[in-house]
């Protein structure tokens, strides 16, 4: 299996109207897109990790004539904006090619200072070849990588949910996979307030996850 790494430069800097509004603005900064689905009935569902002002994103997201439903989810360091849209002819056409090739999209994908979007596919290097003649021709394409893909460190960490993300730091931390271990569940949860049967349920889950990642 394996990798291609370019960057997408979209028209106007953004695939959609909410997404160039995102970039236009000094209070709101650009991370990442953590999922992006075209749905069946002609609409998509994106979320994007955001910086900056919720406030000034959720005004953004109020006036997008394009959006049809959102939330905004704050978390520590950044806040999360869920989006189900209209999708546009560039967002049908770009979601369309790995359906229609069984290529995976590796997200995130995520921003480059420049406002480019820099996505990673994995497939067959044959199929990449045909993929990209089809790509809107309204997108700039930037090729940075190709090659054998082996899944990363930041890639498996991404599949956890922001709580799991934080329970298996937070253990990590304090020591839990040491041996011998130096502390328990019920230590683990009072750092993160919630009970030692919690802490050892999303343990297991995140275990879970993990192995079946890495298990040949």
């Amino acid at each position: 299996m394996r990798y291609i790494t370019f960057v997408i430069i979209p028209p106007d800097g953004g695939l959609t109207d909410a997404d160039r509004a995102f970039g236009g603005s000094a209070a709101v900064t650009r991370h990442s897109i953590q999922h992006i689905n075209l749905l069946t009935d002609g609409t998509a569902v994106l979320i994007f990790e955001l910086g900056g002002e919720v406030e000034r994103a959720d005004e953004i997201l109020q006036s997008s004539p394009e959006v049809l439903e959102y939330n905004i989810t704050k978390t520590r360091e950044n806040h999360h904006a869920y989006l189900h849209l209209e999708a546009n002819e560039i967002i049908t056409e770009l979601l369309s090619i790995p359906n229609e090739h069984e290529l995976v999209v590796d997200t995130p994908l995520v921003y480059t200072h420049r406002g480019g979007l820099r996505v990673t596919v994995i497939g067959e290097e044959s199929v990449f070849r045909q993929a990209m003649t089809e790509v809107p021709p309204s997108l700039r394409i930037k090729l940075e990588q190709l090659g054998e893909y082996e899944p990363t460190t930041d890639r498996l960490f991404s599949l956890l949910t922001d709580r799991q993300q934080e329970i298996l730091q937070t253990a990590i931390q304090q020591g839990y996979y040491e041996v011998p271990r130096k502390v328990t569940h019920k230590d683990v949860a009072e750092s993160l307030d919630c009970s030692g049967g919690t802490v050892g349920e999303h343990l297991r889950k995140i275990e879970a996850t993990l192995l079946a990642e890495i298990t040949p």
